[in-house]
């Protein structure tokens, strides 16, 4: 996706050990305009797939998530990272953050994901597949049929695509790093 290309490449910002900060447009403040771009690129990659639900992780696939679910009329289901008060039952799984260096015990009520749901998850960066891992266990906990997962950013270099296609899951990157060796952004076409 050229737009996404070109933005990561004028705006982005390497860091050491792999971390690309896309803040300025994606995650802290957003380009609604190019979220809208990247959503409609994603429903042209599963326009022949059948999905009744969109599904995140908070906090930053929230934003695709609800553009999604705008865009296609569906509900937006996100894992929360800390359990409310008023959440009875629920499923449940753990998740590593790579970029914040901790582990989340992230919760989905029964009451919105379960058996008959054809959910997609979106979500803004793909590095090793901790959170695509998480939510495959919350899908197979609900008996949710889980339909395919896309991805803003995806890091190669860090293989969470790998992780995913074990699963036998459909995985969908609009933007691809190579590297960030030197913390020079270097991309696949796409």
């Amino acid at each position: 996706m050229k737009a996404l290309r070109d933005r990561i490449l004028k705006d982005g910002k390497c860091f050491p050990n792999g971390i690309l900060k896309v803040d300025k447009f994606i995650n802290h403040q957003m380009d609604p305009n190019l979220m809208k771009q990247i959503c409609v690129e994603f429903i042209r990659r599963y326009a022949s797939t059948e999905i009744n639900k969109i599904i995140t992780i908070e906090a930053s696939g929230i934003a695709p998530a609800i553009m999604m679910g705008f865009l296609l009329d569906l509900p937006v289901v996100f894992a929360k990272k800390k359990k409310p008060s008023t959440m009875g039952d629920m499923l449940s799984t753990t998740v590593f953050s790579f970029t914040k260096q901790r582990e989340y015990h992230v919760v989905i009520s029964k009451e919105y994901l379960g058996k008959g749901d054809k959910v997609l998850f979106v979500d803004d960066f793909l590095a090793y597949g901790n959170a695509a891992k998480g939510i495959i266990d919350l899908c197979k906990q609900a008996g949710a049929e889980l339909v395919g997962m896309g991805f803003i950013i995806e890091k190669a270099f860090q293989h969470g695509r790998e992780v995913i296609e074990a699963e036998g899951v459909r995985c969908e990157s609009l933007a691809i790093i190579e590297s960030l060796d030197n913390c020079e952004i270097k991309m696949k076409e796409v």
